[in-house]
């Protein structure tokens, strides 16, 4: 019996049996900055979908999130495959993405003020 070529590490799903083959982004828009929250707590009902779908659901709790390209990064996948795969979360219902704050938004002083001060608490 062959031994484990990389122990310790779990064995990953394909990328293609993930997204279902495709490989096409859906048609929602979703950009690297998108930001991703669930659109439920994950609770029993979510424990028979694939891990990867729960993971996600698990790491964007709502209302803050993740942007798509820091859940791809947290996932070590792609950022295409990551788009597709939720797409496939979006149409389903189960995630809601919000898109990232315009240039008017981000020159507002207090806004950014309120960015600092929270970072400073990390």
């Amino acid at each position: 019996m062959a031994a484990d070529p990389q122990p310790g590490r779990r064995r990953r799903t394909r990328l293609y049996a993930l997204t279902d083959g495709r490989t096409a982004a859906s048609r929602h828009g979703l950009t690297m900055d998108t930001v991703i929250t669930a659109a439920a707590e994950p609770g029993p009902g979510h424990g028979s979908l694939p891990t990867e779908w729960q993971e996600i659901l698990t790491m964007c709790p709502s209302p803050n999130g993740r942007a798509v390209a820091e859940i791809a990064a947290r996932m070590r996948m792609r950022l295409t495959p990551m788009v597709v795969l939720l797409g496939e979360l979006l149409e389903r219902g189960l995630i809601r993405h919000r898109p990232p704050l315009d240039a008017s938004e981000t020159s507002n002083v207090h806004l950014l003020m309120k960015i600092r001060d929270n970072l400073a608490r990390l």
